[in-house]
């Protein structure tokens, strides 16, 4: 019987474009100077090892952004406050049923802390986990070895983890929880039919 499930943030409760489209169909910064960014210092920050509002100062610079870094941090999250009402209200059914829903996202802190203020993750889920306040990412083992020990009296057969990227759902099962991929709110919720009904 499953207690716990543990679901991804982006692409799952939220509908998020990469920054780097909007990027370039709004401001014009075209892909190949962005995308060093987000592929090389961003990473860092998720991973805890570095600071966003210092790591993107010089790429500022070269894509000619003059608002700041709060306004270009202001510009991502807004623009990626997008959510599947549909989900968060089966995830609130879930847990009157006493499961227990957690997130887990790989994200950096200061949108970490946009998710759970200003959209409300920390009352839709009983527990928020993020990679850069955990100094590791999904799918290092570590990352679900965290979550795990937090859990109490919590067998990993009774864990199913849900996240849109196939590298992290197999990260999971090589942990030794159960682990489906993500790809729409109905497909989810047919998949859910066989885990509640055990």
């Amino acid at each position: 019987m499953i207690k716990v499930i543990i679901f991804d943030g982006v692409n799952c409760i939220t509908y998020q474009e990469p920054l780097s489209i909007g990027l370039e169909r709004d401001y014009g910064i075209p892909l190949e100077k962005s995308l060093p960014f987000f592929k090389g210092p961003l990473q860092d920050c998720v991973a805890g090892q570095a600071d966003v509002k210092e790591v993107i100062l010089p790429y500022l610079d070269l894509w000619g952004w003059e608002k700041g870094v709060d306004e270009i941090l202001k510009y991502w999250f807004e623009r990626d406050h997008k959510m599947d009402t549909g989900l968060i209200s089966y995830i609130n059914e879930l847990r009157k049923k006493g499961i227990l829903c957690l997130l887990a996202t790989n994200n950096e802190k200061y949108r970490f802390a946009y998710m759970l203020d200003k959209m409300n993750f920390n009352k839709i889920f009983d527990k928020n986990y993020c990679s850069a306040l955990m100094k590791c990412k999904k799918p290092n083992q570590e990352f679900f070895a965290r979550i795990y020990e937090d859990l109490q009296n919590i067998k990993k057969d009774q864990i199913l983890f849900w996240d849109d990227k196939a590298e992290n759902v197999e990260g999971a099962k090589k942990f030794g929880i159960q682990a489906e991929l993500y790809t729409s709110f109905e497909n989810f919720k047919e998949k859910m039919k066989q885990y509640l009904a055990e």
